[in-house]
């Protein structure tokens, strides 16, 4: 029931996934049986009026996440965000609203987990933030200012460079930067100015080397060592820089995130057009037109990599840094959402309908 581009999260025999119910103002957390689609339960974690949003956008495009045992959800009852957690019976533990977001193109903000942290970016034209949620109680734990005030819709990234093993780095771009922080703290451990003013794909880490795509109103390729202090802007840990007077729109990706795969960066451009390139040396392999109009991120399986495009054809290429469209599937369908992939399955979710697809064990 409703729309929404969040993706769905699987975990056993549970599918979860957002959605919006437009007409009544609803934000709903579906809870579904993964071995027939069947709904185990329903809960409408929140009623509000519709915010302004990008046509490309919905009321229900954060992703939720789970350990397990919980799940947690993000919404927008303008002004602001809200975040809450459910158990598996669909019983509501806890529900915070960490800040207000603000932003003409609405909200997407998926909650990521760190130990006990649930871990949020506030990016927004207003003051931005990122937040740390005590994930069993709701209780802030940090706090941190973002340096500029501009829209982006970044999910950050958990790693740990080489030389820094012992520190959980938290990465993301967007409000007109690059930067890491201490997922413990909150403390920033460095930052990139630029390159361009708005994000929304996340970074990918592969090999110590941070990849990065961008976005508006300038398309970027940028290979980062999270290895820095400070700030590292025109510095030694920029691997690589490809310009946007090189990409263009057709060489990097505003909405769809990389990916790496086999050895390689793989990027889809919002225009449908797919590039591999070297990691340490951001060297383009290849570049070929794939689809017409790309919005989900690719997913990885089984060495296969899957890019699913707005009507919902399936393109699986081989992840060898080739171009090899091993097959081409087309549903009923539009897709905006990055599928899922478990236990030899993937899960599409539709403008319509949620698709399992695969002959893998439910077990």
């Amino acid at each position: 029931p409703g729309k929404g581009h969040s993706s769905p999260i699987v975990w056993g025999d549970r599918v979860f996934l957002t959605t919006c119910i437009e007409d009544k103002g609803e934000r709903v957390l579906i809870c579904l049986d993964r071995r027939d689609g069947s709904i185990l339960w329903q809960r409408v974690v929140l009623v509000a009026p519709l915010e302004k949003k990008h046509p490309l956008n919905s009321y229900a495009s954060a992703t939720p996440v789970t350990d397990g045992r919980h799940v947690w959800v993000a919404f927008l009852a303008y002004p602001n965000m809200q975040v809450a957690c459910y158990d598996f019976n669909g019983k509501m533990v806890w529900m915070r609203s960490p800040g207000k977001l603000l932003s003409i193109h609405g909200f997407c903000s998926s909650p990521i987990l760190h130990k006990n942290l649930v871990i949020l970016n506030g990016d927004q034209d207003a003051e931005a933030y990122l937040v740390a949620l005590d994930k069993d109680t709701g209780t802030e734990r940090w706090r941190v200012d973002r340096p500029n005030r501009t829209r982006s819709y970044c999910t950050p990234l958990l790693i740990h460079a080489k030389n820094k093993p012992d520190v959980t780095q938290l990465v993301l771009s967007g409000s007109k930067c690059v930067a890491a922080y201490d997922a413990d703290t909150g403390k920033r451990l460095w930052i990139l100015d630029g390159p361009t003013e708005q994000y929304v794909a996340s970074l990918v880490f592969l090999d110590d080397v941070l990849f990065l795509t961008t976005g508006f109103p300038e398309f970027h390729l940028m290979g980062i060592s999270p290895e820095g202090e400070g700030n590292i802007t025109r510095s030694k840990y920029i691997r690589w820089h490809i310009p946007h007077k090189i990409n263009g729109r057709d060489g990097a990706s505003y909405v769809p995130s990389p990916i790496a795969a086999g050895g390689y960066f793989y990027v889809v451009s919002d225009t449908g057009y797919v590039s591999c390139l070297e990691p340490q040396t951001g060297k383009r392999l290849w570049k070929k037109k794939l689809a017409r109009h790309v919005s989900a991120s690719p997913v990885l399986a089984d060495g296969h990599l899957y890019f699913v495009d707005d009507d919902a054809v399936t393109y699986v290429l081989k992840a060898d840094g080739q171009f090899t469209v091993l097959h081409q599937n087309k549903l009923d369908d539009e897709c905006y959402a990055s599928p899922a992939v478990s236990q030899g399955q993937l899960f599409i979710r539709g403008l319509h309908n949620l698709y399992c697809i695969g002959a893998g064990p439910a077990h």
